[in-house]
Order: structure tokens, then C-alpha cells, then sequence
């Protein structure tokens, strides 16, 4: 995208460097080697939105840290905002603006779409569709309680230095020390990226990164 001597991330154009590419086809997530047997059914449609926003002359992401619940296998996890793709979404592009004004009151007029990378397939059986939305107006977050513990950002500079990304084994639930390998960043302020949500960010940063 630049040569190492251009500061591509506190780049007043990025957003627009980054439209043009992913015009031309999404960045594609590296996918968890899931066993052939591990899912038993199709898997459910899902978006999350990737929202983009200026802080301090940076470009960061915005994230939430899931709020604790008995009944959410991702409870306390850090993660994009998003969810089910309903019967009443056009497609996951509205599916995402829909669940990130649910979740952390961030308006859709807010936000402008700049593309999709690939999509991917959780270990909860969802097939997700990763939309990536430019915040061009200020907004103060409301979180909604029930979903969602808290919301902060992270410069993708920090995100796109290699050191700050690591690969570790994790074993599967009851797949007899099955193992597969998962990413993780390093904490960033007390936060924990990792799983589904650092491949979305990897094959951004690595969009990014790639000469096309």
C-alpha cells in the first residue's frame, strides 16, 4: 500500500486507500482448521461492523468487551459489534449497522461503509460477514448493559506491528485433544484480542500491508 517510510495510519486518506482495495476484492481471513466432524449442522448467518475511527492523529479500532453472561459461550471476550443476520435485514451490511446501534448506540448515519472482508466460521457454528464502516461524526457511546461491558479503541499502528501478535494451540471442547491454532495480540490496556476477532484484524492489517 505505501513504502515502510510513509505513516500510512495517521494518513488523512487511509479511509479512502483502504475503499479502493477493498473495491477490488476483500482481504481474506485465514480460517481456524476446524475437524470435518465438528459441526453438525449449517452454520448461521452473522455480521459484525469493523469501525473505524480518527483519535490523536491515528486511526484506531473500535471494540467492545463482551458484558459476563451465563448464556453467551463469548461472555467477557473482546470483540466487534455485530450479531444475527435477521429475516429483516437486506443483508449484513444492515445486519451490522442495526446490532452496532443496539449494542453501543452508534448510529448508522454515523457511519460510512467502505467494504466487506471474507467471511469466516466461528466455533459457535456462525458464518460471519466482517463489514468495515468509517465513523465520520463524533458520538458518544451508550452500551447496552445486557450485551456489552465496555467500549474502547486500539491504533491500528500498535495492531500492525508484528511483535504484538502471537499463535498458541488451544484445545477444542470435547474433540479428545483436538488442537488447533488460534491468534492472540498481546494485552492492550488491560484488554485480551484474540480468536475470531484477531484473524478479522490480522486480514485487515494484512490487506493493508499487501502490494496490489
Amino acid at each position: 500500500m505505501a513504502d515502510s517510510s510513509t505513516p500510512v495510519f495517521t494518513d488523512p486518506a487511509f479511509p479512502e486507500m483502504l475503499r479502493r482495495r477493498l473495491a477490488h476484492t476483500p482481504f481474506p481471513v485465514e480460517q481456524e482448521a476446524w475437524p470435518g466432524d465438528f459441526f453438525d449442522k449449517p452454520p448461521r448467518r452473522a455480521a459484525v461492523l469493523i469501525p473505524l475511527v480518527q483519535r490523536d492523529d491515528d486511526w484506531h479500532l473500535l471494540f467492545i468487551r463482551r458484558a459476563l453472561n451465563d448464556n453467551d459461550r463469548h461472555s467477557g471476550q473482546v470483540a466487534f459489534p455485530g450479531g444475527h443476520v435477521d429475516g429483516g435485514d437486506p443483508g449484513p451490511e444492515s445486519a451490522a449497522l442495526r446490532e452496532a446501534e443496539e449494542e453501543i448506540g452508534l448510529p448508522r448515519r454515523n457511519v460510512e461503509l467502505l467494504g466487506r472482508l471474507g467471511t469466516c466460521r466461528t466455533i459457535t457454528n456462525f458464518h460471519v460477514t466482517p463489514v468495515i464502516g468509517l465513523i465520520r461524526r463524533p458520538f458518544s457511546p451508550i452500551p447496552d448493559p445486557r450485551e456489552v461491558a465496555h467500549v474502547f479503541s486500539i491504533p491500528l499502528s500498535w495492531l500492525s506491528d508484528p511483535a504484538n501478535l502471537e499463535r498458541r494451540n488451544r484445545q477444542l471442547p470435547g474433540k479428545n485433544g483436538t488442537v488447533i491454532d488460534v491468534l492472540y495480540y498481546r494485552e492492550y490496556q488491560g484488554e485480551l484480542l484474540w480468536g475470531v476477532t484477531a484473524r478479522l484484524v490480522a486480514a485487515l492489517v494484512s490487506g493493508i500491508s499487501t502490494d496490489r
